[in-house]
């Protein structure tokens, strides 16, 4: 009888043992895979926290950066303003807010309605940020703003491909877009510093993902060479890596408080939500895009 209880619990346990194994084999798939897609489009959240090589030394010659490298203690990420968002953005995400940003990514690429609809949100997003820049007096966000990262007009050209000429009459901003928007509206009549955020968020992680995500465009919607995706061609800049780090060295000479800073800090994670906002529109599946 000892025996028979000892053969039954031991069935029991080796099954309970096997339930066990199979779901720990099925959430280290799943945890394989999110990592996976994290890892894929790490280099193109808007929260720039992407590798960067070792320092560069910067000049600004008639409003034009010039670099050349040096020592990799000087790295202008490990200091000041540039440090406070990297570390301040990336310790403030959940994983289910960058699930959802990794997630609306490859929405994004899933089919040319999706795509089209992101870049039309976009369009809305950067004539209002840039009109802001264009119209501010606040001299620490002009200092900021270089005619190579404008995208606007990128934008347009990417939008007669996919909706024709009349563009214009064919597009309206979404819900999302509208919160993003009046974000910005805000920020430029309260408080026009904070637009400095917007251009970390927007700007950086734009251009260093630029290429990637031009590539896997073309390729995931089947679309002609270089068309539709000129939002992420910044071919006026030679080397992303080196123009960012020295935007991050200009970033880390203005004069700021720390109460300042934090806002800045505090506003770019908020921008971030609000890009999440307009990729949960989207329409389609990620797995399309894969």
């Amino acid at each position: 009888r000892n025996f028979c209880l000892h053969k039954s619990i031991s069935t029991s346990s080796k099954k309970i043992f096997r339930s066990l194994t199979f779901i720990f084999h099925f959430l280290l798939i799943k945890m394989r895979f999110t990592l996976f897609l994290t890892t894929f489009v790490l280099a193109s959240l808007p929260i720039c926290n992407c590798f960067l090589p070792p320092a560069i030394e910067v000049e600004f010659k008639m409003g034009r950066l010039a670099s050349t490298t040096v020592k990799e203690e000087e790295n202008p990420r490990l200091t000041g303003l540039a440090f406070q968002l990297d570390d301040g953005t990336r310790k403030s995400h959940s994983i289910a807010q960058n699930s959802a940003f990794v997630s609306g990514f490859f929405k994004g690429l899933s089919t040319r309605k999706a795509y089209s609809a992101l870049l039309a949100s976009l369009y809305f997003v950067y004539s209002e940020m840039e009109d802001a820049f264009d119209t501010t007096n606040e001299l620490r966000v002009r200092s900021l703003d270089y005619p190579e990262l404008r995208r606007l007009k990128s934008l347009e050209r990417d939008m007669d491909y996919f909706y024709g000429s009349d563009w214009k009459l064919k597009i309206k901003p979404s819900s999302a877009t509208q919160a993003y928007t009046a974000r910005i509206k805000e920020v430029r009549s309260k408080s026009p510093y904070l637009l400095i955020a917007h251009q970390y968020t927007r700007y950086l992680g734009d251009l260093f993902g630029g290429q990637m995500m031009s590539g896997m465009a073309t390729r995931s919607l089947e679309l002609e060479e270089s068309m539709g995706v000129e939002f992420y061609q910044f071919d006026e800049i030679k080397s992303a890596k080196d123009f960012i780090t020295a935007w991050y060295n200009k970033l880390n000479d203005l004069n700021l408080t720390d109460e300042e800073k934090q806002k800045i800090v505090d506003e770019a994670n908020y921008v971030f939500d609000l890009n999440i906002g307009i990729l949960e529109e989207l329409d389609g599946s990620p797995f399309k895009a894969m």
